[in-house]
Parts: C-alpha cells; structure tokens; sequence
C-alpha cells in the first residue's frame, strides 16, 4: 500500500484516530501490506480487525503489532503497545472498501494510475485474472486466490501503489448490486464479462438475474472505458447496450472482434489456435488443460489487445502462461504413474461437465476417473443438476466413477440409472471413506479427476492423492 499517516487511514476509512500522539510526535505511519490476519503482519503494515461469527479481529490487536503492524482498524477500542495507532470506525469491512477507493483515487490524482481491469462471471474468473496476470504490462497487481468479495477485492486494491501500472481485481456476486457494490470500491477502466451460468442459481434464482447483477460491471465503466464480452454467450452479448464503454467481444463464432479458430487439443487436452483480430493472426498453445480454457485465454486477449496489444505478443505471452492458481485444472503426474487432475476448488454444472470433457481427452486411452463431489448454491435445480452429471459420466465413456458425500448422491443415482453400474460406479459417505476405496484401485496410467465446489471439501482428497515425488506437468 502506499505510504499512510493513521491520520490519512482515518480521513479516507470514515474513522477517528484513537488517543493520537501528542504534537511533539511523529506521526505513525503505514506503507506495508494491509492484512486482516494478525500473523500475516509485516513491518509497517495496516491491520484491519475483522469482526466475526465465532472471532473478533480486534482481540489479536496486540498480536499483530507484534508482528510488526503499525497501524490497526478496529471496531472498538483496544489498548495497543507503544508505537503503534489505533484508528476506530463503525464498520471495518466498509472501512476497507472506502480506504481501497481513497487509495485508488490517490493513485489516480495526477491522471496516471493503473489500468483497473474488472473480471467477472460464473465461471473462468480466476483462470482468467491468471492469465492476464501474464499478458498485461507491469508491474501487475492481480488477486491472491479467489478474492473476490467485499473484503478480497478491496484488499486487492490497496496493494496497488505509485508503480503499478495494472490492476486486475476478481468480482463475485451473491446477490443484485454487489458488483456495482464492488465497482464503487475499484472503478475499473475495463469491465470483463466471461459466462452467465448456473453456477449461483441459489441465489439468484434464475440464469436472468444472474445476467442482470453480472451486467453491473459493465454498467459501471466510465464512457472511455472498454467492455469485453464473450460474443459465444448470448445472455453475455445481450450486455453491450447497458454500456456507453467500447465493446470488444471474443468467442469462436465468425461475427466477435477476437477469434479462436482452429483449435485442436494436444496428447494432454490443452488447446492450440489461431488467435485473429482486426486482419491479424498468430498462433497460441495454451499449457493449460481442457478446451474451455480457450474462452479464458480469448478473454485475457480481448483485454490485451483493447488495450494497445499486438496480436503476435498477446499469442506468444499466452503460449508461455502457466496455471498458476491450485485446485483448478491442475494436473499432476505421481511418480508412480497416476495422473492427479486436482479442480476441486470449484464446481458448477457447466464447470463439470468442461471438467469431464477435458479428463477424457487427457485421458488417450488410458482408464479414467471421475471422482465428484457435491456442487453447491444450485439451489431447487440442485437434485436435477446432479443427476444430470451422472448422467453425463456415463456418457463421456468415463470408465469409473465415484460419488462423495451425501449432497452429490444423485450423480450417482444418474450414472445408475444411464447404465452404469456394479464398480464402474461407487458411492463414499465421506472424504476418508473415498481415500479408503481409491487407494487400493489406482493403478499406473489411471487418470483421477477430482472436482467439486470447495465447500465439499474435495481438495483435502486430491491433495493427499498428490504424492511429495509428484511433478507439475
């Protein structure tokens, strides 16, 4: 973050500086990371004391100045060593965002500033952060993980500081007007709009409302702004007249501005194109998996080249982009010959389904399997939707399946009933139960997909198939 007297926390966070130093002081200052964790604290860094269900950031106070804070936001009052200040508000998550959106303004005083790239949608967000993390000009600041909500993206903002020249922050909705919410905090130059999904039709009710609180991001982006939209989905192109920004589309159909043609997927599913825009051409070769990726990777060059990009350095930044982001599509190699695909940091119909595809195409022939977990959020259309995975499973020719967990058991009752049945499909009550039946079956060559929304808790399951001699492939 950029340099901070607590007095200048308190003016841009609507706070008061508690017992401040007599005149004859030095101000206390901040300019190292803001961190909501107490034992994330650096020298010079900015606690923000979180209020929770079960915690309240403000009684480990001390335990950050500690570890080197100089400046905590709290709630309420706390006694702090010596050294350090104490700025009070109401409310610190709505502290945070006003502090992120006074730093930004800061940033952007004198005209200059970072390009503010907003990405939203209800799947690809953090692939594609990812990926423009290594197309856009640095230095780049882009979010650790998913964070993508009142608290991660402001927190993403304020890592920002005199010298970066890209900003790239990940915004998520649970409901209507929290992008807008979101873009109040960050006031991006480019807006982003991926897919509208099933991803969150729990609750947003229907693909139409999703549609509508995706589309604020656009809605936001100031008349010189730049709206990038994937012309492949129609509730996703049916955004441009809710924007007076340029609109630059991407997709694989003939009428988008940016274009993958010809894709071909390689022995390990990761795709090769042609990537085209305005007459020019060059060639991509993704080294990520799965063929949905190129909706992400189209994405990232829409905004790179929107935004002054040569189409021959936005294919060759692509080409040398790697996954950088676990737990989605990542694809590892034990020593014993066993084929992890860990993607269980998140999972939606649409997502698994993507998910599937790709472990059959990795697969060459090689025996496959699908190990699922339950997708949350999906709300009246969850039974349904699960059931249809199974379905599906059996379909793709998946040559085992095993079900985990009690929200994803119609996956397994699909498969059954699509015709699958005696071991080409099983069911597990839980994760250790699932380690219990896999372990025994692997064998050299298999390829094992574990996916799931990250609250089945999926990951600990393919972390622990990881083995320590595994390589990233």
């Amino acid at each position: 973050m950029i340099p901070l007297t607590a007095a200048e926390v308190a003016e841009l966070a609507g706070g008061r500086v508690h017992a401040p130093s007599t005149a004859q002081d030095p101000p206390i200052s901040t300019g190292g990371p803001v961190v909501i964790d107490s034992r994330a604290a650096a020298p010079g860094s900015l606690f923000v004391a979180l209020p929770g269900e079960r915690v309240d950031g403000a009684d480990y106070a001390a335990a950050a100045v500690a570890g080197g804070a100089s400046v905590v936001l709290a709630e309420r009052e706390v006694d702090l060593p010596a050294g350090a200040a104490l700025v009070v508000v109401d409310d610190a998550v709505a502290a945070l965002g006003r502090l992120a959106a006074g730093v930004l303004d800061r940033l952007r005083r004198d005209g200059s500033g970072p390009l503010v790239v907003g990405v939203t949608g209800s799947q690809g967000k953090t692939t594609t952060k990812d990926l423009l993390a290594q197309v856009l000009p640095g230095p780049l600041v882009a979010p650790r993980g998913s964070f993508n909500n009142e608290i991660g993206a402001p927190l993403t903002v304020l890592r920002a500081d005199a010298g970066t020249r890209s900003l790239v922050v990940e915004m998520g909705a649970r409901g209507i007007g929290h992008i807008a919410h979101l873009c109040r905090i960050a006031r991006p130059d480019v807006g982003v709009e991926l897919v509208v999904g099933a991803a969150h039709a729990g609750e947003f009710g229907s693909l139409e409302a999703t549609a509508q609180a995706k589309g604020e991001l656009v809605e936001a982006l100031p008349a010189d702004g730049l709206a990038v939209l994937n012309a492949d989905d129609d509730r996703v192109a049916a955004m441009a007249p809710r924007t007076t920004a340029r609109v630059l589309t991407f997709g694989r159909g003939p009428h988008a501005d940016v274009r993958a043609v010809d894709v071909v997927l390689d022995d390990h599913a990761r795709p090769g194109f042609r990537l085209e825009h305005a007459g020019a051409s060059a060639s991509v070769q993704l080294r990520l998996h799965g063929e949905h990726q190129v909706t992400n990777a189209l994405a990232a060059a829409a905004v790179a080249l929107g935004t002054g990009g040569s189409v021959g350095d936005v294919a060759a930044a692509l080409s040398a982009a790697d996954p950088a982001s676990p737990g989605r599509m990542q694809v590892v190699e034990r020593a014993d010959g066993v084929t992890v695909v860990h993607d269980a940091y998140n999972a939606n119909p649409d997502s698994v389904r993507a998910a599937l595809k790709a472990l059959v195409g990795m697969a060459g022939g090689r025996r496959t399997w699908a190990v699922l977990g339950e997708m949350l959020e999906l709300g009246a259309a969850s039974r349904d939707e699960h059931d249809l995975v199974g379905r599906t499973v059996v379909r793709l020719d998946v040559d085992q399946l095993l079900v985990v967990g009690a929200g994803a058991r119609p996956v397994y009752t699909g498969a059954v009933m699509e015709g699958s049945w005696g071991e080409e499909a099983a069911f597990a009550d839980d994760v250790d139960a699932a380690l219990e039946f896999l372990t025994p079956r692997l064998r050299p060559g298999d390829v094992v997909l574990v996916k799931s929304s990250n609250g089945a808790g999926l990951s600990r399951l393919a972390e622990t198939l990881i083995s320590a001699e595994a390589s990233q492939t």
